[in-house]
């Protein structure tokens, strides 16, 4: 099943979850464009209408995983060294889901060391944003951040 989830602009993405009853369910992917929600969160979302995907409300229960997002270019079927990239993230054990093979959702497993992650994202240069936790989750401290791909 799908949840739907709509940014403040409108913008649709449904994620792939399990439903476990009572309107929750647990994401099955990583999320491309949606903050806050990482692949295995338990949601809340209801069904605004007969047929409809339930609409997400609030997130339950966090899973531990986290979620960046990378903008590789070139990209990863272009290059090797975009590949490369992609290899060094499994390493260091992340997944990650390509909405195509320039821009890559990773998921951080709760194990893996977001710091390490992050100092390593920067030093590729390439693009690359903080969805869950955003950047001033983090950071709150820093009002003048970065608040998209960095």
């Amino acid at each position: 099943m799908k949840v739907r989830f709509t940014d403040d602009d409108g913008n649709v993405e449904t994620l792939w979850a399990h439903s476990l009853g009572d309107d929750r369910y647990r994401l099955d992917n990583t999320p491309w464009f949606a903050y806050r929600v990482s692949c295995g969160d338990v949601v809340e979302a209801r069904v605004p209408e007969p047929g409809e995907f339930p609409e997400f409300v609030r997130v339950v229960e966090k899973s531990g995983f986290r979620t960046v997002r990378l903008i590789l270019e070139p990209p990863a079927d272009e290059a090797p060294e975009s590949q490369a990239i992609l290899e060094r993230l499994r390493e260091l054990g992340c997944t990650y889901e390509g909405a195509n093979p320039g821009y890559i959702a990773v998921a951080m497993p709760p194990s893996a060391d977001l710091g390490v992650i992050r100092q390593y994202l920067i030093s590729t240069g390439q693009q690359w944003e903080h969805a869950d936790p955003k950047y001033e989750d983090l950071f709150p401290e820093i009002s003048d951040g970065p608040t998209r791909f960095t």
